[in-house]
């Protein structure tokens, strides 16, 4: 089979979410990396954020999420990136449902992990970057632009928790300006 290449979309091009010039404005990304289908992009999903450091209910209330997400097939878009992140997707791989992952850094010259591949080639991973080529370590800044571009992409958004005063409370209302459904962590 021939490896999937990267392709780029700017503003211009018709699969460019129209949802990030919607609620970002002129801090949309100029352009997009993604690797994967893009048909994935067209359908409703749900952003996934939590915090790194988690107490164990919202541990729980995370993963009973991941595993009702699975069980009804919702596409799910996140950086996945926290410790409940990488948990959740774990338990989402498991599953058939269509999946956006979207690093802080750059796709390019990224290895993809041996769990991702089967689902990119079936058809329902989609990875997706704002970030230019040159970016090739993941930062908290670059997280902070990932999580908007995430949240802007959602059509609900669902946060485990938030440590009060931190990035993803300042995130969490910026979602609730857009009027985008958010739950969880409330």
């Amino acid at each position: 089979m021939k490896p999937m290449e990267l392709r780029r979309l700017t503003r211009s091009d018709p699969d460019y979410p129209p949802k990030l010039l919607q609620r970002l404005g002129q801090e949309a990304p100029v352009s997009l990396t993604a690797l994967g289908n893009l048909d994935i992009l067209r359908r409703p999903n749900l952003a996934l954020f939590c915090s790194s450091r988690c107490p164990g209910q919202a541990i729980l209330r995370a993963y009973d999420h991941a595993q009702a997400l699975r069980k009804h097939g919702v596409t799910v878009i996140s950086g996945f990136h926290s410790p409940m992140e990488k948990e959740c997707l774990r338990i989402l791989l498991r599953s058939t449902q269509p999946l956006i992952i979207c690093p802080a850094r750059s796709l390019d010259k990224m290895r993809l992990p041996a769990e991702w591949k089967k689902p990119l080639n079936d058809g329902r991973l989609l990875l997706l970057s704002p970030f230019p080529a040159d970016c090739h370590r993941a930062s908290a800044a670059l997280a902070q632009k990932r999580n908007q571009l995430v949240a802007a992409l959602a059509d609900e958004v669902f946060i485990a928790h938030v440590e009060p005063g931190g990035h993803l409370e300042r995130l969490a209302n910026r979602v609730s300006a857009w009027a985008v459904p958010l739950s969880g962590f409330h």
